[in-house]
């Protein structure tokens, strides 16, 4: 008894770390990163259906793998899918033999496998540091076209000037003074 126990602490100790360890499959070609980061440097390119193995590392949407050579890098959790066990194969006949091994009592439940996957919305930790990016803005401003530019999209696309009614002013509710989120000085009189 006394050997047992210090196995099962260690035993105990190594079940977290192996299920930590996910294997998965890139559901497209891309790039492994070195940081979590579109602008991150690029480890390796995967195929689509490369097999990696996930880390129970997360940084807002982006997941730390390992792929069969070694390599640790980071992939966004949209393109990690599942890796699903082979699928039944015998199409008709398979289906068919399935169903009459249930008539003898041997039948195996179905499973159905879904990849849901989720991104947390920003929490005060995420804002307290997160960095101004003045060259993404700068990139972003030059994108921006001027009213003749605009105009000349417009009349090349076909489109025509439509006169548009301006919606109705909303009516003030008697119990609060105020919209949501506004003052009194902001409310537009009926």
């Amino acid at each position: 008894m006394i050997r047992i126990a210090p196995c099962l602490l260690f035993a105990a100790f190594l079940l977290p770390a192996a299920w930590a360890q996910e294997a998965a499959l890139t559901r497209r070609a891309v790039e492994l990163r070195d940081a979590p980061g579109d602008q991150a440097r690029s480890l390796a390119s995967l195929p689509a259906q490369s097999p990696v193995t996930r880390t129970s590392e997360r940084r807002g949407p982006w997941v730390q793998v390992r792929i069969a050579g070694g390599a640790t890098g980071w992939l966004h959790l949209f393109d990690v899918g599942p890796a699903s066990a082979a699928p039944e194969g015998g199409g008709v006949a398979g289906s068919a033999l399935r169903g009459v091994t249930s008539l003898f009592g041997n039948a195996r439940p179905t499973t159905q496998t879904a990849s849901t996957s989720g991104i947390r919305g920003l929490g005060a930790e995420d804002l307290a540091q997160a960095q101004p990016n003045a060259a993404g803005v700068s990139r972003m401003e030059a994108q921006r076209q001027g009213d003749a530019d605009v105009r000349s999209f417009a009349q090349r696309a076909g489109w025509q000037p439509a006169a548009v009614e301006p919606l109705p002013a909303p009516a003030a509710s008697p119990s609060s003074s105020a919209p949501s989120g506004g003052s009194p000085a902001q409310q537009v009189a009926p």
